[in-house]
């Protein structure tokens, strides 16, 4: 069972452990919900409101992809977005953070989203046999997010579920995230990036295969190591579950590792 973190468990995490360096590619803004700064060259944008169930206007906006229109709620918009990044999140966790609690709301939302094909909604096992619906986004809602350009161009995104086996471990990543991406707010910093270790060991193995077998292995992995921001440890270099990538209060671009540990690891 994972461990319940609490906020004050990463302050002294961020002062101590916080990795920092300034962005060399310069630093790309996250796109605000409504994406109102950020330019769609391959997406024409229609604004109007509908009357919600609560009585209240919740404007839509109309994108247009390849081959079909969507019509998006700037809160729709938000979810596709933690979909892709996460990969997966669970109802219950979106409803807390992304929803503030407002279940109903949610629920109205992965509603439209389902129905315009652009999210699905499964089952995976959870702790102690429990069942714990996950969403993730479909091929169609990928698409959407990258022509539509509604993440940075420096924010990996995925759709689809993982092996079983590791979708109830990558499932908890979100709770995660959100209990330390509160400490960096309230420490007056600004979440850049998202990095599961899916493109971290994309990026890791990618370097070490190009390694020069002419040259001392164990040198050649320190080098690729300290170019992915990691370490060798007993001739291995762990990757951690997550990564954070935000500027601190004197905008100085800071790296957070994370890795959750569950019942399923061995000790």
């Amino acid at each position: 069972m994972s461990r319940a973190y609490h906020i004050s468990d990463f302050a002294a995490f961020l002062r101590k452990y916080g990795a920092s360096e300034r962005d060399r590619a310069g630093r790309t803004e996250e796109p605000l919900r409504d994406g109102s700064q950020r330019t769609r060259p391959d997406c024409d944008r229609q604004q109007h409101s509908n009357q919600s169930r609560n009585g209240y206007d919740r404007p839509r906006t109309i994108y247009r992809g390849r081959n079909r229109e969507y019509c998006l709620r700037e809160s729709e918009v938000q979810t596709l977005t933690d979909l892709g990044k996460f990969r997966m999140v669970p109802a219950d966790d979106l409803a807390r953070f992304a929803y503030r609690g407002d279940r109903s709301r949610m629920e109205s939302d992965l509603h439209s989203l389902s129905r315009q094909g652009l999210i699905e909604q499964r089952s995976i096992e959870g702790h102690s046999s429990y069942s714990t619906r996950v969403l993730t986004l479909t091929k169609d809602g990928h698409r959407l997010l990258e022509r539509a350009q509604l993440v940075s161009n420096r924010q990996a995104i995925y759709h689809g579920l993982v092996k079983p086996k590791e979708a109830r471990h990558d499932a908890d990543l979100y709770r995660l995230y959100h209990k330390v991406a509160r400490e960096i707010d309230d420490s007056g910093g600004k979440l850049r990036r998202v990095v599961l270790d899916y493109e971290l060991k994309k990026d890791l193995y990618g370097k070490l295969s190009r390694v020069d077998p002419n040259k001392k292995l164990t040198y050649e992995r320190i080098r690729v190591a300290n170019e992915c921001d990691l370490k060798v440890v007993n001739d291995k270099i762990p990757v951690p579950d997550l990564r954070i990538e935000y500027e601190d209060e004197c905008r100085e671009l800071r790296r957070l590792d994370l890795e959750i540990a569950t019942r399923d690891y061995r000790p």
